[in-house]
């Protein structure tokens, strides 16, 4: 399973996922780097089959508008702190990557982890 992990979500966020074992890219590693438009993120994800992590909502507009990004993975904890995040990301990943097996559209807050259709 790949990611790409959105601007708004630290770099740390991907690193824990490459420490884990997975291919993951923040947008800082792209050539337009934390400015690179919503359009050319979407066609990354899809051409890449990278799941996208974001807090960005227009991202959920495009994935019911458009049917992109390829899979969405929409963060929806307010703001944490980093260390937070990455408990939240730790404790759920695992019911997280089983849930994109069958979905394509998940969110998770603070509490928990929703799959939508």
């Amino acid at each position: 399973m790949k990611f790409l992990v959105d601007a708004q979500l630290p770099v740390r966020l991907s690193y824990l996922l490459k420490s884990i074992g997975y291919d993951s890219i923040h947008t800082k590693e792209l050539t337009l780097r934390n400015a690179t438009p919503d359009t050319t993120i979407n066609l990354i994800s899809i051409s890449e089959q990278r799941i996208l992590i974001t807090k960005d909502s227009d991202f959920w507009d495009s994935f019911y508008i458009q049917g992109q990004p390829y899979k969405l993975l929409l963060v929806t904890t307010g703001n944490i702190s980093n260390k937070k995040l990455e408990v939240i990301f730790i404790k759920n990943l695992e019911k997280i990557i089983e849930l994109f097996e069958n979905y394509s559209l998940i969110e998770i807050s603070r509490d928990a982890v929703i799959v939508h259709q």
